[in-house]
């Protein structure tokens, strides 16, 4: 027993240090890197992005010397075709590892974006459009790096101030009312439709009248804010506490559980899903309602107030870089909702693979 032991003992030593010597070995990981080339040439991915790149590449030196001619269009339709197939072969992806699919996931969105903005810069120097009408990419980009101190100003005013302050009283607002209604029918019969009724109110007029209610600081938007995320809250909130099946809470009635434990221990967590989905739509809404809400009087700072002058001096790649601003921060906000969803209901079935 004792040398069977040895045996096996020094079995697994030898192995743990070929193991080691195999990873110190650069050749190891010239053939894993080989291996992986190998890989991505199997699935056609190589010479589709190469063929984009140099494309592309080809495309803006001509939009810089300024040869536009029959071969740029013929040019442009040929890379736009292949950065299509290169999508459609990312897209068809199946990695076996996270880390993988997480790449991929993150390849189609960016090829994509990337060469929606080539086709853009193209076909507004190509066709020569007056950058009033749609300034290129580039001409953006460019208002962005000189102009960073002033959009940084506008996101603080706007973002950090009025849209977080909002967000988190209307959401937190909403939940405790759905709280509140589910506990009492009254509450359910006379407080919910009148929610209903409350939530199609429109922008345009609840902005001029927080206006005048909070003044013409962040506070005012704030005010709007509020009131556009409320109502997503609690009706999704509600909706979540009723999709608890009834055979759950059979159970929860044989174990002698009270209110409050079958609503931490079921209720809240089968909720979920609809209480992260009433958080991502708020995250576009808030922004977008403190950005309408500026139009209707702010301090000279903040993406309404910008959006608005800048175009009323047909500053418009400016308008565009503070759009740019404002996209960012929403997709930043829905990207981080979206990845705390993933954490706390990971047991939903839509997070689960075949």
């Amino acid at each position: 027993m004792v040398g069977a032991g040895g045996g096996r003992g020094d079995g697994g030593g030898a192995r743990r240090a070929g193991l080691a010597r195999r990873a110190m070995d650069p050749q190891a990981h010239g053939g894993a890197a080989m291996t992986a080339a190998v890989r991505l040439l199997r699935q056609g991915l190589v010479l589709p992005a190469l063929l984009a790149t140099v494309g592309a590449g080809v495309l803006l030196a001509s939009l810089r010397e300024g040869a536009v001619g029959p071969g740029f269009w013929l040019l442009v339709v040929v890379v736009w075709l292949v950065a299509w197939q290169l999508t459609a072969r990312l897209s068809a992806l199946s990695p076996a590892t996270p880390t993988a699919r997480m790449l991929a996931n993150l390849a189609v969105p960016i090829v994509f974006g990337l060469t929606l903005l080539l086709l853009w810069e193209c076909l507004v120097r190509g066709l020569g459009v007056p950058s009033v009408l749609l300034p290129p990419p580039s001409a953006i980009g460019a208002r962005i790096a000189g102009s960073l101190p002033i959009l940084w100003a506008d996101f603080a005013q706007t973002f950090l101030k009025a849209v977080l302050a909002g967000y988190v009283l209307g959401c937190g607002a909403g939940f405790l009312a759905a709280l509140l209604i589910d506990r009492s029918s009254f509450l359910r019969r006379g407080l919910l439709p009148v929610a209903n009724l409350a939530s199609a109110l429109p922008i345009v007029g609840v902005a001029p009248i927080m206006v005048m209610w909070f003044g013409f600081d962040w506070p005012s938007k704030a005010a709007v804010v509020v009131v556009m995320t409320f109502f997503p809250m609690l009706v999704n909130t509600l909706a979540g506490l009723s999709a608890a099946g009834s055979m759950e809470r059979d159970l929860m009635r044989t174990y002698a559980a009270g209110h409050g434990a079958t609503l931490l221990k079921l209720r809240l967590p089968a909720a979920m899903p609809f209480i992260f989905n009433a958080l991502k739509i708020n995250s576009t809404l808030a922004l977008i309602g403190a950005i309408v809400a500026e139009f209707f009087g702010t301090p000279i700072v903040g993406m309404g107030f910008r959006i608005s002058a800048e175009i009323g001096r047909m500053n418009t790649d400016m308008v565009w870089a503070e759009i740019t601003v404002a996209a960012l921060a929403g997709s930043l906000s829905y990207g981080l909702l979206a990845l705390a969803e993933r954490t706390v209901t990971f047991w939903h079935p839509s997070y689960r693979r075949a």
